[in-house]
This record gives C-alpha cells, sequence and structure tokens, in this order.
C-alpha cells in the first residue's frame, strides 16, 4: 500500500458509497439519511494501478462535547491525523455550507495533503456548487459521483504523484533489514556504524499519555514537542535528527495508541496500523509503558508487530518517579514481559521517568546495546560445535521410528540474526524443538530480545556411495558372463 486516503466531509454528501466504490464491495452502510456511519471503516482501495489504504469516517459535524457527535468528530480528526492524504467531499448539489466552510479550515490546518471533491457532480444541476467549492481555497474540485463511477480518472490522477513522493519518501527512510550473508564467513563482523549520514532509525511507540512526546522532549533538551495532561496531543508521527549522548539518531514521535473505549474502540485496528508503520521505519522499537497500567492489549500488540517485522525491541516503563514500591513493581513487571512476551525473551526493559530524566542513560544504552544484538555475526564453526551440543543434550524427535538428523547450521542473514539449518525431514520437525534451538542461541550467543529466524531446510543425501553397490554388482555380473 503505498498511502493511506481518510474520505472526509458533512453527513450524507457521498463518502460511503465512494469508500464502496474504491474497494470494489459493499463494505460500509449506505443510506439517504444522514448520520449512518458512526465509526472508522478501512479497506484496501483501488484505481488502475494504485493500490492504498482507503478509510471511511464519521461525517464532520460541528460538535466538541463528550456526546455522541462530538465523540464521532474526534475519531474522524484522528483519521485526518493519521492519513497521507485527505480527500474532502462536498455535495456539489447542495452547495457549499457554513459547516463546510469550517472543515476545511481544520484541514488546511491539519493535513499535509487534501484533495476537495464535489460529488453528486452529475448533470448541470451541480454546475453552481462545483463552482462555490473553488472559494474552499483547496484548490480546484474534481467532479465526482461515488454512485456512478464519474470522476475516477481525475481522482487517479490527483493520486498517483502523491503516491509517488510518498513511496520515494518511504524508500529513503526504510533502514536496511534483512541482510544476506555471504556463505561460510568465519568473521565476527562488525555492527554498521551509526553516523549522522546513517542515523540509528528509532520509533517510539505506546497508547496515548504514555509520557512519549514529554520523553523526547527531555532527550532533546528542549520542548520541541507539545505535552500535555490530554490524552492523545500528538496526532501523527513526527521524525525528529537528534544528537544523543554523541548518537545520530533519527526519533519517530509516534500518535498514541488508544485503548478500546466505545466508539473509539474502532480505533484499535487503525492506531496498530499507524504503529506498524512507524515500527517500519525503525531498526530499533521503544515501547514506552505507563506504570500505572503497563502490559494492556495495545502494548503487547505492537511488541508483537515489531518482532514479526523483524525490529529489535526495548520495553521502556514511564512514570517511575512516582511508583511507590519500586522493587515489588519491577519485579511483577519482569514477570508479566516474560510470561505475555515469551518471543522477545530477555528484551532489555528499562524504568525511566521523562518529567525528570531519570533512567535515560540507562534506555541510551539499551538502545545501543540492541542494535548491536540485531546486527550480531556468529561464525559457523562455532555454530556447528553449539548444534553438536544441543543434539546431545536433547536429540531431536524420531516420527515414525526415524530421527530427523540435523547435518550442520550457518548463519544467513543479520537484522535480524537469521540462521539455516540443514537437516532430513525438516516438514516433520515439531515447533517445540525449533523454539529449543532459539531460545539456546539467545542464551548461549548473547541474543536477547532480538527476533531470531530459524529456517530447517532439507538436503539431498549426500552418501558418495549410493548406488554404487548396483553399479558395481552389474559390472561384476557383465565379466562374469563375458568369461563364460
Amino acid at each position: 500500500m503505498s498511502l493511506t486516503l481518510a474520505i472526509v466531509g458533512r453527513p450524507n454528501v457521498g463518502k460511503s458509497t465512494l469508500f464502496n466504490r474504491l474497494v470494489g464491495k459493499r463494505l460500509a452502510l449506505v443510506d439517504d439519511q444522514p448520520g449512518v456511519t458512526r465509526d472508522l471503516r478501512e479497506g484496501e482501495g483501488r484505481l488502475g494501478d494504485l493500490r492504498f489504504t482507503v478509510i471511511d469516517t464519521a461525517g464532520l459535524e460541528d460538535a466538541t462535547d463528550d456526546s455522541l457527535q462530538g465523540r464521532m468528530r474526534r475519531l474522524t480528526e484522528r483519521a485526518v491525523d493519521m492519513a497521507d492524504v485527505c480527500l474532502f467531499m462536498i455535495d456539489a448539489r447542495t452547495g457549499v455550507t457554513p459547516t463546510d466552510e469550517m472543515f476545511a479550515d481544520i484541514l488546511r490546518k491539519r493535513s499535509k495533503h487534501v484533495i476537495l471533491a464535489a460529488n453528486k457532480a452529475e448533470g448541470a444541476a451541480a454546475d453552481a456548487g462545483v463552482l462555490e467549492a473553488y472559494g474552499l481555497g483547496l484548490g480546484e474540485p474534481i467532479r465526482l459521483s461515488g454512485e456512478h463511477g464519474e470522476g475516477m480518472t481525475d481522482l487517479y490522477a490527483a493520486l498517483m504523484p502523491l503516491a509517488d513522493e510518498m513511496a520515494d519518501k518511504a524508500a529513503e527512510d526504510a533502514p536496511e533489514t534483512d541482510v544476506d550473508l555471504p556463505e561460510g564467513a568465519e568473521d565476527q563482523g562488525e555492527t554498521p556504524a551509526i553516523t549522522s549520514a546513517k542515523p540509528l532509525q528509532v520509533a517510539v511507540v505506546g497508547r496515548p499519555n504514555a509520557g512519549k512526546s514529554t520523553l523526547i522532549n527531555k532527550i532533546l533538551g528542549e520542548d520541541r514537542l507539545l505535552t500535555g495532561p490530554e490524552a492523545g496531543i500528538t496526532r501523527d508521527a513526527i521524525s525528529l535528527r537528534i544528537d544523543w549522548n554523541g548518537t545520530p539518531m533519527r526519533i519517530f514521535d509516534t500518535a498514541g495508541m488508544r485503548k478500546k473505549a466505545k466508539v473509539q474502540e474502532k480505533l484499535e485496528k487503525l492506531s496498530v496500523s499507524d504503529g506498524l508503520r512507524a515500527v517500519k521505519f525503525a531498526e530499533v522499537v521503544v515501547v514506552l509503558l505507563d506504570a500505572a497500567i503497563p502490559f494492556e492489549q495495545q502494548d503487547l500488540r505492537i511488541a508483537d508487530l515489531a518482532e514479526r517485522e523483524g525490529r529489535a525491541v526495548v520495553v521502556a516503563v514511564n512514570k517511575w518517579d512516582v511508583e511507590e514500591h519500586k522493587q515489588e513493581k519491577l519485579r511483577e513487571l519482569k514477570e508479566a514481559f516474560e510470561r505475555l512476551l515469551p518471543q522477545l525473551r530477555g528484551a532489555p526493559l528499562v524504568t525511566v521517568s521523562a518529567k525528570t530524566g531519570r533512567g535515560l542513560d540507562r534506555l541510551h544504552d539499551a538502545i545501543l546495546r540492541a542494535y548491536d544484538v540485531w546486527n550480531r555475526r556468529v561464525p559457523t564453526a562455532a555454530l556447528n560445535r553449539w548444534l553438536t551440543g544441543m543434539l546431545e543434550q536433547h536429540p531431536p524427535p524420531a516420527p515414525q521410528g526415524r530421527r530427523i538428523k540435523l547435518r550442520y547450521m550457518t548463519q544467513a542473514k543479520t537484522r535480524p540474526p537469521g540462521f539455516v539449518v540443514m537437516c532430513s525431514h525438516p516438514d516433520k520437525m515439531p515447533a517445540s524443538y525449533t523454539r529449543y534451538l532459539v531460545n539456546g542461541l539467545r542464551d548461549d550467543f548473547d541474543m536477547p530480545g532480538t527476533p531470531i529466524r530459524l529456517t530447517l531446510r532439507g538436503q539431498g543425501d549426500k552418501n558418495p556411495y549410493k548406488g554404487r553397490r548396483k553399479k558395481n554388482a552389474g559390472a561384476l555380473a557383465k565379466h562374469l558372463k563375458g568369461r563364460s
């Protein structure tokens, strides 16, 4: 997916109709009555050869309180903040309303890329509304008909340059991962140098109000990011270049991942998507927890996403300065971490206070250590000596009476470390034995917390004498026959 497109506008301007057309399915409810859409719906949009994520939002209403309309508006504003492009729709037959003007002003301030669309624009009755749309100051409106499919070519032409621009930026920011190693490399290798040209890329993720922006401000030594007691102040992923204790870094401060609550529960999937996008740009992911409510579902999901994406993970517990029973709490945190995230066993868990700055040096060291482990290389000879010991200690299973043979092992990749084991019947190897090997690698080669990829690969029988006996027997028979 090259970009994320949020369709926004007043109720009943045809947002859900266009959403259904872009995704090619009737996923969103459509009705003549306004206000049918109350939450966010996400789908995979298609326009020609362009693929993108499209979000259908609730109608923007002039309400900021805790009423249903107010909560729906906050949800839609959140989608605006997270989207790469906003498609602002008006009803061409109704014309521009004061509400349209108010929200056009909001979009100019909050969204980098806004495309103005005049929907229901088929026929002469819509001409006046299309002309009025120019007055919103958002450029030339695209004439659309979500119901009849008109104007899709113009929408494609508007989206394509933005998609190219974002694809180029993503390629520029994306870190180098799954780096192939030359076969049989015997040296330990060196961790790639962190320089101003290639800074260490770190994503700080977590729930709203966990203190992400406060933490980054403290690292910077200045108030560069807006903070406050309210949850959800940060509205999009912000990239900052800093020099932290002599280490050049690019830090991504992300919008908080909200917990499930009333209409906001639909935001969960979208929040994880935002977290995943930040993870994709990072080499090290710092999962920031609130000491009062650690390891909620969202925290576990983003840590698991980071592991599956193959990124190094550091867990930081914030607001430690107000924790009263520190030793007891730390024991509870470590026990919960081991139990809830076994795939990241041994990952650094650091206690910090973004408010006072306590623990930031430990966090800096933990990030560098995680990066070093993520780049770890192990010589082939050492791996095979280790494998022999692991097999003697706990032999592999023998399905149907034939023991699986593990012949040799080598490291194929770094960032994260990836290993290949040549064996017989890799399809019959149980997951429990693979976990046994992965946990052994972690412990014996000092690779705590980092994702480890272990691939079992079948190997043809290399016995040089196979088939020789039959060939020799045939030659002997031929020789005896000639003599007779």
